[in-house]
């Protein structure tokens, strides 16, 4: 039973981790129809500003001090996800094809850049006294930064709903995503609300840059990979465009992936992709997807 409910907390950590590169994406393309390559440029930009400030306190942070840390990746990252919104892509809103070609452009200079910087090697990343304790549950020794990762999860989930149905800004990205011109005509700067999605997108990936730098030991311009791939496969699982969908497909994979590996150790991967050639088979708009009309 202790190790079940090890593997099966671990999962869900893992999920959150998942669910916070892929809400981001999830967010952008849902609610803009821009499929953009350059997430995991957000996420790493994201995680040296977070590094940058938590670096400050040496080995050891605070609690307080790693929050802020994740709020300074977030916001930088949401900046940085502004800024190209503005130069670059509210230039092509039209023009998939060209999204994904200058996306990628983006990914690989930022990469390529903070890379020349700071080199390529994994740099450890200050993490509090808290992430290192155990937390008992029936037996169970689950590291305390799972509960950490799972608990950011859910309030960015909640925050994002919350923010979609009961704010001003949420009605008019809905409003100026079923119907732009019928918004912009009652004088509605639907500009504005559109660039307001990429931030909340950028800031989304800028926390989970922070956390899965400290997860994986240290940050690095090569962290993204890896979890920008399952990003990709969380949004197309759970649905494209649907963040909810996104929570549950992430709970989905990072909980599968565990126990797939624990009994086969790198079987993890090949079930992920099993899954997701099946959901595309049975199910090609995910779990909450919309059907093509």
């Amino acid at each position: 039973m202790s190790t079940f409910l090890l593997i099966l907390i671990t999962g869900i950590g893992l999920g959150a981790l998942y669910f916070l590169v892929a809400s981001g994406l999830s967010l952008i393309y849902g609610l803009m129809g821009v499929l953009n390559f350059a997430h995991g440029a957000f996420l790493t930009v994201g995680a040296f500003f977070g590094f940058w400030y938590a670096k400050q306190s040496g080995f050891m942070i605070t609690t307080p001090k790693f929050l802020l840390s994740m709020l300074i990746g977030g916001l930088g990252a949401g900046a940085f996800a502004l800024l190209m919104e503005q130069l670059i892509i509210a230039r092509m809103y039209e023009r998939h094809v060209d999204q994904a070609l200058v996306t990628v452009g983006v990914a690989l200079v930022v990469g390529a850049a903070l890379g020349g910087w700071f080199g390529n090697d994994l740099v450890l990343y200050p993490t509090p006294p808290y992430f290192l304790n155990g937390v008992n549950i029936a037996g169970a020794i689950i590291p305390a930064d799972r509960f950490f990762y799972i608990g950011t999860a859910l309030i960015l989930l909640i925050a994002n709903w919350a923010l979609l149905k009961y704010t001003r800004i949420g009605l008019i990205i809905r409003a100026g995503v079923e119907n732009r011109n019928m918004v912009a005509a009652l004088g509605i700067n639907v500009r504005r609300a559109f660039s307001t999605v990429f931030f909340l997108g950028g800031f989304a990936a800028g926390v989970g840059g922070v956390l899965i730098s400290v997860y994986a030991n240290g940050v690095s311009p090569l962290i993204a990979g890896q979890y920008l791939i399952y990003g990709f496969i969380v949004v197309v699982i759970g649905g494209m465009g649907s963040v909810p969908g996104s929570f549950i497909a992430a709970m989905m994979i990072g909980v599968i992936r565990q126990f797939a590996n624990y009994y086969v150790t790198g079987l993890g991967d090949f079930v992920v992709v099993i899954l997701l050639a099946g959901v595309l088979l049975i199910r090609p708009q995910g779990l909450l997807g919309k059907a093509a009309s």
